[in-house]
């Protein structure tokens, strides 16, 4: 417990600074539902438009685009802000003395980070999309609640390891801040894999049949779309209990890897100047 203090210290001490940004978190709430609604109409077009069937039910792809703006600050596209600073001021040196494991502190930092800016404008989206929406005359494009209580139940335990995965991924664009000595271009080019292979954009069901087990299998679907069709039951059973596994075993792998990475590479590490 000892050795384990210094990493809760340093995610509670950033969690609570973040959740003093709550201006930030009232502005990403408000531009969430505007383009909730602008994805909810795509979809009400769509499935007005086609007679085909879909793998998914309007209901469901209401509540999984719902469930995409909720947890929006828990896609991991962009490296620490902190980080990159300190990498483009050299003050990155100073994390060599800390007599600490730099990996650990900073994905402690990191899942700080995203829960504390996702945990705000999840519950307000909940609150909105699941009781305002109705009010406002619009039933059919609220966000539903769990399936089941075992859905429920999966869910949560699925979202866990979501953010273990997402601060896993962080560690890997900060590791690329570290190598390149800027976050502009990690940035830029993790983006797309995040919102294309997560299903942000598109649900991973709507893709060719015969992309879905390579879809299921990489590990971007733990960030969006398996734990959210855990949520309105469409994975149940040893399917559901198999994606929270992959999502851990992607969570362990990505972190044993990040680890070694960022330990190389702090070790070659060279501040000049003066």
């Amino acid at each position: 417990m000892t050795h384990i203090r210094p990493y809760l210290t340093v995610f509670r001490m950033r969690f609570v600074l973040m959740l003093q940004y709550r201006a930030a978190a009232v502005a990403g709430f408000g531009t969430q539902c505007w383009w909730g609604f602008i994805k909810v109409m795509v979809f009400a077009a769509f499935f007005r438009s086609s007679s085909a069937h879909q793998p998914m039910s309007f209901t469901q792809a209401v509540t999984y685009v719902w469930l995409g703006q909720a947890f929006l600050a828990l896609l991991p596209w962009l490296a620490d802000p902190e980080i990159a600073q300190m990498v483009a001021s050299g003050n990155i040196a100073y994390e060599r003395l800390r007599p600490l494991d730099t990996y650990f502190f900073w994905y402690a930092r990191a899942m700080a980070w995203m829960i504390a800016r996702a945990l705000p404008r999840a519950a307000m989206m909940f609150a909105f999309a699941c009781l305002i929406v109705p009010l406002l005359g619009m039933g059919d494009w609220r966000l539903r609640l769990p399936a089941t209580p075992e859905s429920a139940a999966l869910f949560v335990s699925a979202m866990a390891f979501t953010v273990l995965l997402s601060s896993a991924i962080v560690m890997f664009v900060n590791l690329g801040c570290v190598i390149t000595l800027s976050e502009r271009g990690v940035n830029s080019l993790i983006v797309p894999f995040i919102l294309v292979l997560s299903g942000n954009i598109v649900p991973l069901p709507f893709f060719p049949n015969w992309m879905q087990p390579l879809l299921f299998a990489q590990p971007f679907a733990g960030l969006v779309d398996i734990p959210f069709r855990i949520y309105f039951g469409g994975l149940t059973g040893w399917i559901a209990f198999a994606g929270i596994a992959q999502m851990a075993a992607w969570t362990i792998v990505l972190g044993f890897a990040g680890h070694r990475a960022l330990g190389a590479a702090m070790n070659r590490l060279q501040v000049q100047g003066g």
